[in-house]
């Protein structure tokens, strides 16, 4: 079978993938699940879990704070009635369970065997305004959750059904919008938070910021590549290339089906930049060849016998940068590890089939500048290794002051996260969020499971003392501002018992005051927040409440301060407790980060290594290869400390992948040196050979990835401007490091066996 015939049946198989690729991909959706960042496998998630069946989730509602007009409180007519208006149209509006309002909130009053409300608020008679106000603030439980303390604001507190979608979501936050522009509030004055708001604009968000980013990394490596080859093919072969990979890495995906979410999305984008390193490499090499005179099909031959194998192993070394992501127990980024470690080899596998497929068919391109007149590149490249020679003394001292900065810097980098952590500070709905921490409770859920023991239920009067201790400490040290238990429940039915009034409000005396209260209880037990808050058979009640957002830094001092609260204050043979809740599971992501990792690192490390032994040898190359693809890793970190950019879940990803990209180019670099030093047996002459060689590759590579790399500073997340922003700079750190460190620590500390001497060593017989 001839060559010809056998690309067109290799390009027939390779569409025929592709359209299967892209019918996967058409099934694709954008999803942003808050429950994907808990920590999976960890037994405080399979607890959480059982925690949520039994008391609900924590995170199922939706905030709508209302300010006043300027000049006036919450308690004016007009601004009340609209507050009744939003209440009832929430309240009618589908995935809607329950909603708390300043309009609809009631002092519960029990006479006979019936109760009664009374409303703390009465809008028709001004003359109670005063007295309404005055009971209103001193009423525990009501300031800071649905009244700001300063009376300009109010909160609707909307209780959603559990882990509700974003279709339904939006739909929700769409009707109530609604309900604002025909009460003409003005749009300065509501603010929402809530898991639906942060689940609506990150998937929106992700959809235009994935189309801005494909765009401008097209748009950018057409021109970086438009600049190296100067002919039409040089540019669009490896646009087909990647492009191809693309899709195929989301037919992938959505055949194994994952949605995009805010950390698969940037698989489009790390493809388009990553995968162009072979084809750059391949029509670097194929054009070169021509250069020197040979036919089309020896070029192509020569190219890939040379190319495949260096490309093979750099394949093999950035998708296992991708692939050690996997060791996270964070689902969107094992996802995301996964999936483009997968895509990376997939590129690999089109680099050397669809590429000379087309190569083979495309007539023989016509060079720009011919071997006659010289190359550019390789005055640039020879003058340029001249100079590192040169200046080899100033380059090791540098690099080492530099290093030990970086070193002294990075010590400063802390591992802390907040709520919408990726969002920036100036933005609308991170604002938003920041509104309920100034003027209410804050958004940060906190959830403590209450277990007695000894045979006593919830409602146990020793039990509930216990209680009342841990919600004080909670209050007055730990820092919540709001908080509901089984004590709220049963001093609220004793103030309903005693006609209403504030100083009822409190715990029962003694045993035989809380058996008749008991008894009473049953009236209340299926109001929602009773049912929210203590299991019907007393078994096991819930301490819930929301507090400002500290950061998991000081909420994990707050959270080890509670746990010896609770382990020397309370009695453990009356009560036991467990701290849990969704902000427990994300603050302890942060444990694991550091641990994932030096994990993903020390793999990545290992092969390489294994690589480098494989092709030399030499423990020495080893370390010629590590150093300057760790050098620039530590100098970003160095740059996070000097910056102040804290480590997180989406900053953590960024030293694996970058070391898996960056040490491309050193196996280019050393498969080429390896390949050259079996027909040249001087080191020297070798090394330089391969820095003309591979010289332009690495530079093109580098260019193409730190500009692909460098649109995604034009993202509204601040993960995803770090991950563009740090990954950039360490690949830029690093194609400096390869042109100037590399050649030097090969020449002087790699040693190397000519020819002969290997020979004569394999001819001396053995004893």
């Amino acid at each position: 079978m001839s060559l010809r015939r056998i690309a067109h049946l290799a390009l027939l198989v390779l569409g025929l993938l592709s359209a299967l690729s892209a019918y996967y991909v058409a099934q694709l959706r954008f999803n942003y699940n808050f429950n994907d960042f808990y920590p999976a496998g960890d037994p405080d998630l399979d607890y959480y879990q059982g925690y949520t069946r039994r008391f609900g989730n924590d995170n199922d509602y939706l905030l709508l704070g209302l300010e006043a007009p300027a000049g006036q409180t919450v308690f004016a007519p007009g601004f009340l009635a609209q507050v009744d208006s939003l209440t009832r149209l929430a309240r009618r509006t589908p995935h809607v369970v329950a909603v708390t309002s300043p309009t609809t909130i009631s002092n519960p009053v029990v006479e006979g065997l019936g109760f009664f409300n009374l409303p703390y608020l009465h809008p028709a008679e001004p003359g109670r305004r005063a007295a309404d106000s005055t009971l209103i603030y001193r009423t525990p439980g009501l300031v800071g959750n649905v009244f700001s303390a300063d009376a300009r604001a109010v909160a609707l507190v909307i209780q959603t059904t559990p882990n509700l979608k974003k279709p339904p979501g939006d739909s929700l936050l769409a009707t109530l919008r609604g309900g604002l522009a025909q009460l003409h509030f003005p749009a300065q004055r509501y603010h929402f938070a809530g898991r639906a708001v942060a689940q609506s604009v990150f998937v929106d968000r992700l959809q235009w910021e994935l189309a801005v980013f494909m765009s401008l990394s097209v748009l950018l490596v057409t021109g970086l590549l438009w600049f190296t080859f100067r002919t039409w093919w040089g540019v669009v072969l490896p646009l087909v290339v990647v492009l191809g990979a693309i899709l195929w890495g989301l037919g992938v995906m959505g055949a194994s089906g994952i949605s995009i979410d805010l950390m698969t999305a940037l698989l489009p984008v790390m493809m388009f930049v990553v995968g162009t390193s072979d084809t750059v490499h391949i029509i670097t090499r194929y054009v070169s060849e021509l250069g020197y005179g040979a036919s089309k099909k020896a070029a192509l031959w020569v190219t890939l016998k040379e190319s495949g194998f260096g490309s093979g192993l750099s394949a093999l070394t950035t998708s296992l940068g991708f692939f050690t992501l996997m060791t996270s127990t964070i689902r969107p980024i094992y996802n995301f590890g996964l999936f483009t470690g997968i895509a990376v080899l997939l590129a690999f596998v089109l680099s050397f089939t669809l590429l000379p497929a087309l190569l083979l068919l495309l007539k023989k391109p016509q060079l720009r500048v011919p071997r006659a007149q010289g190359h550019s590149w390789d005055g640039v490249l020879g003058r340029l290794f001249r100079t590192v020679l040169v200046r080899r003394r100033l380059i090791f001292v540098v690099s080492g002051l530099v290093l030990a900065a970086s070193i002294g810097l990075a010590t400063r980098v802390r591992i802390n996260s907040v709520m919408l952590d990726d969002l920036s500070k100036n933005d609308p709905v991170r604002l938003d969020f920041g509104f309920f921490e100034q003027k209410f409770a804050g958004v940060r859920p906190f959830e403590l499971e209450l277990k007695p023991v000894g045979g006593r239920d919830i409602y146990d009067l020793g039990v509930l003392r216990q209680t009342e201790r841990i919600e004080n400490y909670l209050r007055d040290t730990y820092g919540l501002r709001f908080a509901a238990s089984p004590v709220t429940l049963v001093k609220s039915v004793r103030k309903a018992l005693n006609g209403g009034g504030l100083a009822e409000y409190r715990l029962p005396t003694d045993s035989g005051e809380l058996a008749r209260l008991r008894g009473k209880l049953k009236l209340f037990r299926k109001k929602p927040e009773f049912r929210a808050l203590a299991l019907p058979d007393g078994s096991a009640g819930r301490l819930t409440g929301r507090m400002a957002d500290v950061g998991s830094i000081r909420a994990d001092a707050l959270n080890d301060a509670l746990r010896h609260y609770l382990r020397t204050s309370i009695d453990t043979t009356v009560l036991r407790t467990r701290l849990t809740g969704s902000s427990n599971l994300i603050d302890k992501n942060n444990e694991n980060l550091t641990l994932n990792m030096i994990t993903g690192m020390s793999i990545d490390i290992v092969m390489v290594m294994i690589i480098v032994l494989a092709l030399f040898k030499s423990f020495r190359m080893t370390v010629v290869v590590l150093i300057p693809n760790l050098v620039p890793i530590l100098i970003v970190a160095g740059v996070m400390g000097l910056a102040g950019v804290n480590m997180k879940v989406s900053t953590s990803i960024i030293f694996t992948i970058a070391f898996g990209i960056a040490v491309d180019d050193t196996i280019h670099f050393i498969s080429k040196l390896r390949l050259t030093l079996s027909h040249e047996d001087n080191l020297f002459k070798a090394v330089k050979h391969t820095y003309l060689l591979a010289g332009k590759a690495v530079i093109v590579t580098s260019l193409i990835l730190v500009g692909g790399f460098s649109t995604l500073l034009f993202s509204s997340f601040d993960g995803t401007f770090y991950v563009g922003l740090l990954i950039g700079l360490t690949l830029l750190f690093g194609v400096v490091a390869e042109l100037t460190l590399l050649p030097l620590l090969i020449l002087f500390f790699y040693r190397h066996k000519p020819r002969a001497v290997v020979q004569q060593e394999l001819a001396v017989p053995q004893e």
